[in-house]
């Protein structure tokens, strides 16, 4: 999808862009294609392809849950700032941590936000596991977001320690997830979490079917979640 189309889909779900955010979107693409020169950032770097997989992508994480009713959000594993960027460049007031475990990515993180002009960012080096842990990270945001890094028994052991009880866990996934979320039940039920709904939706141009589950933190997590790095991986909740 071009930009024109971009802008009119993401409209009629609600999401209605100024000129100033439709600027961001087209720095932004022009970012991700010079630095991913410099390192693996994205294997999409056709124009209409990023506009579709990657940049409408990540805003349709919105159509399943009300970003603009909440305001910290902290991203695991974003890689080139997907889908938090996307989602912070619409909802402006939202208060973004993005952890990723390579400190180059967390560079083009840091470059890339203050490019756009984007406050209230925050890339930090690190692993799930480790930051989980801390007193500054743990059970302190309204939602935490996950798209294409693990399956999701593994994903919920990630993500829900950073949650605050009341917050939301929201995982954007592909397609036949149906195996998926019968093996997460006990992950996510022993990490505190219970699973809301699960929202099905069609990329535009035949580019595949995605699926957004919101999970519920109705229960602290236990101290022993996470566990340290690698083991999550290695021996999932089953």
């Amino acid at each position: 999808m071009g930009k024109e189309q971009f802008a009119e889909r993401l409209s009629e779900n609600g999401i209605v862009l100024t000129a100033e955010q439709l600027a961001q979107f087209d720095l932004y693409y022009r970012l991700l294609v010079e630095w991913n020169e410099k390192m693996n950032l994205t294997a999409i770097t056709e124009e209409n392809e990023v506009y579709t997989k990657h940049f409408f992508d990540s805003v349709s994480a919105a159509f399943s849950f009300p970003f603009a009713e909440i305001n910290t959000v902290v991203d695991i594993g974003a890689g080139a700032g997907f889908p938090s960027i996307p989602l912070k460049i619409c909802f402006p007031h939202l208060q973004v941590t993005i952890i990723d475990s390579l400190q180059k990515r967390i560079t083009f993180l840091e470059n890339l936000s203050r490019e756009l002009g984007l406050a209230d960012v925050q890339p930090r080096h690190g692993r799930a596991e480790d930051l989980g842990q801390d007193k500054a990270f743990r059970e302190s945001y309204d939602a935490a977001t996950a798209r294409a890094v693990a399956k999701l028994n593994v994903l919920a052991e990630f993500c829900l320690p950073f949650v605050k009880v009341g917050g939301h866990f929201i995982a954007m996934k592909g397609p036949d997830i149906s195996f998926e979320l019968q093996e997460a039940k006990k992950s996510i039920k022993a990490l505190g979490g219970k699973t809301k709904k699960v929202e099905t939706l069609q990329l535009p141009d035949e580019a595949g079917e995605r699926n957004i589950i919101v999970i519920d933190k109705i229960d602290p997590t236990p101290k022993t979640y996470p566990r340290k790095a690698g083991t999550p991986v290695k021996k999932p909740i089953l």
